[in-house]
């Protein structure tokens, strides 16, 4: 049995009702360095990624869960993607939504359910993750969760006319 549920929270594959949430957090400049994100998105792109977001890890190469509290309260996002089946390697990302409920241990434990989901059943051998260099909290999530960090691209990325580094981390199943 596929399990992706926690002690505090679970994970659920995205729903149509979905799309208030996904465009809110789509549309936070404020998180946009995460994801690279450089415009917005439109209700209408996102629907359109919803009706799609059936579609089969090997065909589209990601998979976005959507991290839920049990009362189910939709907290954040994780995503699988590069979803790379010849070389059994993806990288991951996670966002918990709201300041208020990070450090809380979300993000620990859904993390800690998709790399078990990606080991057990998609028969990954490695993980990778890319964080900014000035993104600690995720650093340490990723560096308690077992991920090692393996190099560093100077200058990676651009953030009100900036450049900053980005760390690259990963986990390989032993």
């Amino acid at each position: 049995m596929i399990t992706l549920k926690g002690e505090q929270i679970y994970l659920r594959a995205l729903e149509p009702e979905d799309l208030a949430f996904i465009h809110t957090i789509e549309n936070d400049e404020s998180i946009w360095e995460i994801s690279n994100t450089i415009t917005p998105y439109s209700k209408y792109l996102i629907k359109q990624y919803l009706d799609h977001a059936h579609k089969d890890i090997y065909e589209v190469k990601q998979l976005r869960l959507v991290i839920c509290s049990y009362d189910d309260v939709a907290l954040g996002m994780i995503d699988v993607f590069d979803f790379d089946v010849k070389n059994r390697r993806a990288g991951i990302g996670v966002l918990v939504k709201e300041a208020a409920n990070r450090q809380k241990g979300f993000g620990k434990e859904a993390l800690s359910l998709l790399v078990n989901y990606c080991f057990t059943h998609l028969n990954l051998h490695q993980l990778y993750c890319n964080i900014s260099e000035d993104n600690t909290a995720s650093q340490r999530l990723f560096i308690n969760q077992g991920f090692t960090e393996i190099g560093l691209k100077k200058d990676w990325n651009l953030v009100n006319n900036k450049f900053k580094n980005e760390y690259i981390f990963q986990l390989i199943h032993k």
